[in-house]
């Protein structure tokens, strides 16, 4: 058996991050490994969906090849922790000192903790050439997304985000028939979300948790704050980056997703999912122009509903296109409704909302308007969809199939560490998908429309936005 050295090299020279492409050296994994060669796996956030993640990964390789695991929150994470099957792993609460510890142990990173410390665990973990597998959205910030994507690229490492509807054959195949033309030219895009289902806006955090105003403004003496921590929870490095605030319930286990400090509100939590087949369909690329309307606006949270507005270019031959977000629950279908109506966009010789009027309308999904028909996703995955108006396309006939079927997200990326193809949702293509949906948080933090030149990475018509791509990180915690 080769060194650990070697092999790890190995695993590193046979994968590449492109945007659904599929790499030459593929076959290069029989000749220099037996096809039994161990990955081993680390994995950061094990409770909640992090469990999810270990699980997957465990179903395919193994669980005996999960050998390190990582968490801040000793009751979260017990499910994993002390489940029999990973007695074996190692156990830690700070992925910096698991990654210095297993530095030369560990071939893969599986990340699932807040939004937060996606980017400083992934990267950390991916600049020593470890493969990683990232939960959506990618990162926090618009420039972690940029990073993650570059660096990935750089090491030439496996990586794969967890938006797993990604994988499912329907929505590829749906990508294929709007790629194909079966809709005609698509100018507009229609995406809602039922979320957010946690207290957003300062109304609804109070309304919620009336101790919330000592965890912002609690004082701390002597090291008491405004609420016990428990032992369980290590809260310093729950905060990780983020700055420094007095500990409170109000943010665990799953309400942290509303803060600014913490979360990526409605919007990054599922446009990752939500805007997906779209994105990928459409070939979207990064927008030129973002614009952000909302309830209300204070510094902690995210608002209790927005509604944002991105405009791309022309693009591979395709024509312009405009995409309308909707999120803040029961109001999100509603506003996407009032949208539709307003349209200009004529379908089938039609008005766009003529060609919609008595479908049922989902609590979450997405509609594209074609210049011949529309394609209605009625999930927050893709895999659920429609042809309308469905009398036209009752006996349609599908595209040839262009895309690979794939044989599960998790495995998808275990194959692509073994040299496989690449995860379709590999960083190449889920860094641009994040930085995009990331930057409608910005656009909804300023006034007007926010003008974007991705190739320099900069807003060119207000200056001060650009501090909104990224914040300052916390002594000892680096990108």
């Amino acid at each position: 058996m080769k060194s650990r050295t070697s092999r790890r090299k190995f695993l590193k020279q046979g994968a590449f991050t492109g945007a659904g492409l599929y790499f030459a050296a593929r076959s290069s994994w029989a000749k220099g490994n037996s096809p039994n060669e161990r990955v081993l796996f680390a994995a950061v956030g094990v409770g909640g969906r992090g469990s999810g993640d270990v699980w997957g990964v465990a179903h395919v390789v193994g669980p005996e090849n999960i050998v390190a695991l990582v968490d801040v929150d000793k009751d979260r994470a017990k499910g994993v922790m002390n489940n029999k099957a990973f007695s074996h792993a190692r156990k830690y609460r700070d992925f910096r000192k698991m990654l210095d510890k297993e530095k030369n142990t560990i071939d893969a990173v599986i990340v699932a903790t807040p939004d937060h410390t996606h980017a400083p665990a992934s990267v950390m973990a991916m600049r020593m050439g470890k493969h990683c597998y990232c939960e959506k959205p990618l990162t926090h910030s618009v420039k972690e997304a940029r990073v993650m994507r570059e660096i990935a690229a750089e090491k030439k490492l496996a990586t794969q985000m967890g938006n797993q509807g990604t994988s499912g054959g329907n929505f590829r195949k749906a990508v294929e028939i709007v790629r194909a033309g079966l809709i005609g030219d698509v100018k507009e895009v229609y995406v809602w979300t039922n979320r957010p289902v946690w207290p957003q806006g300062l109304d609804a955090v109070f309304n919620k948790h009336s101790g919330v105003r000592n965890a912002l403004h609690g004082p701390m003496r002597g090291g008491v704050i405004s609420a016990p921590i428990r032992d369980t929870l290590a809260w310093d490095l729950w905060l990780g980056p983020a700055r420094e605030r007095p500990y409170d319930p109000v943010y665990l286990p799953f309400n942290w997703r509303g803060w600014w400090d913490y979360g990526t509100g409605a919007l990054g939590d599922m446009a990752c999912h939500t805007m997906n087949l779209p994105y990928m369909a459409l070939k979207l690329g990064a927008p030129t122009t973002v614009e952000g309307e909302v309830s209300c606006l204070n510094p902690e949270t995210y608002p209790e509903w927005s509604k944002i507005k991105y405009e791309f270019p022309s693009r591979d031959g395709l024509p312009s296109v405009t995409l309308y977000w909707f999120d803040g629950r029961a109001l999100s279908p509603k506003h996407f409704a009032e949208q539709l109506q307003s349209s200009k966009v004529i379908c089938l010789g039609k008005p766009a909302a003529e060609v919609f009027r008595g479908q049922k309308l989902s609590g979450s999904g997405s509609l594209m308007v074609g210049t011949k028909g529309m394609l209605y996703s009625t999930d927050d995955y893709g895999n659920h969809w429609k042809l309308l108006p469905e009398k036209a396309f009752r006996n349609y006939t599908p595209p040839p199939q262009t895309l690979p079927r794939s044989p599960g997200h998790h495995k998808e990326w275990v194959e692509a560490i073994k040299g496989g193809p690449p995860a379709m949702s590999n960083f190449n293509y889920a860094g641009p998908l994040t930085e995009m949906v990331l930057l409608g948080t910005v656009a909804i933090r300023v006034k007007g429309k926010i003008l974007w030149d991705a190739e320099k990475f900069r807003i060119t018509n207000n200056k001060e936005a650009n501090n909104l791509l990224h914040y300052e990180y916390r002594k000892g915690w680096t990108l």
